[in-house]
């Protein structure tokens, strides 16, 4: 085990939308509501998803920017925002499950300076002298998946994700195929228990990781069976745990550390520290390299040592806990909404290394943006081999003034996202670099040779040909993305050797042309160990056929999405299908009526209308009508009265007739605020299945409880039973 700060020895094994214009500057309510929808989004990609779409450092930046303005603008503050929630996600494909107390998230320093103002402000905080200091818990920060095990009568009997931080997801038949999670608590670890009793249950916290030597097998078993690679160990454990087949997550290596506890009062230890021990004597894995310190220089040592040893590990790390190690001084430091007072993470800098830029290759997107691409020698970051990285535009390119043949710095931004740090420009290498002619965008497509243009406003340069094949492939890709009609299987390099063989030229051609037998025979780009060509197969050809007939069936809005209109999203399709119902009233529209709808406005309304008036896009279309494609949706229907106006309703418990985004949504459209927490203000409590503390406040408060009958009959009539 880790010793404290006094004992010899060092760590580790010894002692203890491109191309959009300017607008005007948002007020402070505004930005604040984007920034909140974006934070949500980017943490339904990160936990729902296990597909991070934004790196950490950019979210702790838009999540920074909301905590200053709501501070300036505390009118601002809802139960809503992203800074009183925790963080997580719960699928509805498992059981919910009721955490014993929170699990919080931990505030983050971004650099020493801020932990130090951390550290500081907690030994201000809790009476620390020179003869008195402050003693701290250092623990490694894995980068894996929350998992909570609840014992009872120690036995194991129930597992759960951290989930929103209140409710996880039951993910108890995984966790058991899991080797190092035990089954029951071993005696030595009994014998602390305080009075020799166990408090009939304990809730124990901790990380569930993927060793990196698995990471790799795992990744190495998907490219020779066709399936996309994970892009980390976090997301392939997350993914692996998460798997409504028990028999899928055995067969992944799983591994577990554990460093927290839902409630303390059952124990005999009074520590951080001792609480590890104490873990370790049950049976549970805890990571040796904690320790006790007393000072901030310890601290830091601590972080030092960890980042220079990170990559000796066979697990990912992404920064240090600091902890304080009483758990009386816990308890009075308290926590905020969203995170205790007494703990902090402080984040380490993304693992940089050095290659060599070869080349400035150009993509061209299915809207017909040229973007600029950098090439480089392999290196390993972060657990994956990278050779390229996207510099976004010229602008770009310009600002992080790389040049071919450059020396760079390349690293992984949130351990996720290959990104060009910039050049290295050290002795005769900046020489060498200057030396170097700037990249200059072409003036040519390089798919087709047309002129390409860059319109006032905008950073993106553009081939404005629509014959440009480059663009058939990328709008032949985003067609089968996820938010489109989700055909999974069809990877970019498999589309883009249809096309090349004459398979596909158009959407319409995945389903009036393409045959699995054709199929079958693609080059997936990839070689076996004689140096052949490894085709698709007829397993996975006929898998992905069965998707393709699948995704007739997904709807208008679907359509409209994956046909690539500029300008057209995936809300702004929803927005047109829902409002129009069919393709033909769509069509049938001016450029006035569909401006006119909320949240469309005049340039789409022209994009759309004009993508119309092209007759070879309504011929692709009419092809996809004649195989079968779904191009209708149900029509929203008209505004209801607003007869709930004034009321503030609170949801809590497991509702049977609904979910409670649903209920939420269905009074929201009848004029009522929707509310996460239980005020004075609170007009109705609706409260469900195993409702928890809100229920208990709302009968403290003496605020009207409903049951889902009643909620029923308010969605039916609009109005509030009598007698409520």
């Amino acid at each position: 085990m880790a010793s404290d700060e006094g004992s010899q020895g060092t760590l580790f094994g010894m002692a203890d939308d491109d191309g959009a214009r300017a607008e005007a500057q948002p007020t402070p309510a505004e930005r604040a509501a984007q920034l909140n929808a974006e934070l949500a989004h980017a943490a339904y990609a990160y936990y729902a998803l296990d597909s991070p779409e934004m790196t950490d450092a950019e979210f702790d930046r838009r999540l920074r920017e909301l905590q200053a303005l709501e501070s300036a603008h505390p009118e601002l503050v809802t139960p809503d925002s992203y800074t009183q929630r925790v963080g997580g996600y719960v699928s509805e494909q498992f059981a919910p499950v009721r955490h014993q107390s929170r699990m919080y998230s931990i505030d983050d320093a971004m650099n020493l300076d801020e932990l130090d103002e951390w550290l500081a402000r907690t030994d201000e905080a809790l009476g620390a002298t020179p003869g008195s200091p402050v003693a701290y818990t250092c623990e490694l920060k894995i980068d894996g998946l929350g998992i909570a095990l609840t014992y009872r009568d120690g036995r194991l009997v129930r597992a759960a994700t951290r989930g929103d931080g209140t409710t996880g997801e039951d993910v108890t038949a995984n966790a058991l195929t899991i080797r190092d999670i035990p089954r029951t608590i071993a005696p030595a670890g009994l014998s602390r228990v305080a009075d020799g009793g166990f408090g009939r249950t304990i809730e124990v916290r901790g990380e569930v990781y993927m060793p990196k030597h698995s990471f790799v097998r795992l990744n190495e078993d998907a490219d020779a069976a066709g399936r996309a690679p994970f892009a980390n160990p976090r997301n392939a454990a997350a993914g692996s745990l998460r798997q409504k087949d028990a028999q899928v997550t055995a067969s992944r290596d799983l591994e577990t550390f554990i460093y927290a506890v839902g409630d303390e009062s059952p124990l005999a230890v009074r520590t951080q520290r001792g609480f590890l021990d104490w873990l370790g004597d049950c049976g549970f894995s805890v990571n040796p390299n904690a320790r006790r310190v007393t000072s901030s220089a310890a601290v830091h040592q601590y972080c030092a040592d960890a980042l220079a040893h990170r990559e000796d590990l066979d697990y990912d790390i992404d920064g240090v806990v600091v902890k304080v190690d009483s758990f009386e001084g816990q308890a009075l430091l308290g926590a905020t909404a969203r995170a205790p007072r007494w703990s902090i993470a402080f984040k380490f800098p993304p693992e940089e290394k050095r290659t060599v830029l070869r080349e400035i290759r150009v993509q061209v997107g299915r809207t017909g943006v040229l973007t600029p691409v950098a090439e480089f020698d392999p290196v390993l970051v972060a657990g994956s081999t990278i050779a390229r990285a996207t510099l976004h535009n010229i602008d770009e390119v310009r600002r992080r003034d790389v040049r071919v043949g450059d020396t760079i710095l390349v690293h992984k931004a949130g351990d996720v996202i290959p990104e060009v740090v910039g050049p290295v420009t050290e002795g005769d290498l900046a020489a060498a670099h200057e030396a170097r002619p700037l990249w200059e965008m072409p003036t040519h497509c390089p798919s087709c040779g047309s002129p390409v243009v860059r319109e006032e406003g905008e950073v993106a340069y553009r081939c404005v040909s629509i014959d440009c094949p480059a663009q058939a492939v990328e709008r032949l890709i985003h067609w089968g993305s996820r938010n489109a009609m989700d055909i999974d299987g069809l990877g970019d390099e498999i589309v883009a050797r249809m096309v090349e063989q004459g398979l596909l030229r158009d959407v319409a051609d995945y389903y009036d042309r393409l045959t699995a037998d054709a199929l079958a025979s693609v080059a997936t780009g990839r070689t076996n160990i004689e140096g052949n060509d490894i085709v698709v197969g007829k397993v996975v050809a006929d898998k992905i056929m069965a998707q393709v007939a699948d995704s007739r069936d997904r709807g208008l809005a679907r359509v409209l999405f994956g046909i690539g209109i500029r300008h057209v999203g995936a809300n702004v399709a929803a927005l047109l299908a829902r409002h129009f119902g069919s393709l033909e009233a769509l069509m049938a529209a001016d450029e006035e009526t569909i401006a006119s709808i909320d949240g469309i406005g005049p340039k789409i309304a022209a994009s759309v209308h004009g993508f119309f008036a092209v007759r070879e896009n309504v011929a692709v279309l009419e092809r996809l009508r004649e195989a079968g494609v779904r191009l209708t949706e149900e029509v929203a229907e008209p505004e209801r009265a607003q007869t709930l106006a004034g009321l503030t309703f609170v949801l809590t418990g497991t509702l049977e007739g609904h979910t409670r985004d649903e209920a939420g949504a269905a009074l929201k459209a009848l004029g009522a605020k929707v509310s996460g927490s239980v005020s004075k203000r609170t007009s109705y409590v609706v409260a469900g299945v195993a409702a928890g503390s809100k229920l208990t406040k709302a009968q403290a408060l003496g605020v009207p409880v409903l049951d889902e009958a009643a909620l029923d009959r308010i969605l039916e009539t609009g109005e509030v039973p009598e007698g409520v």
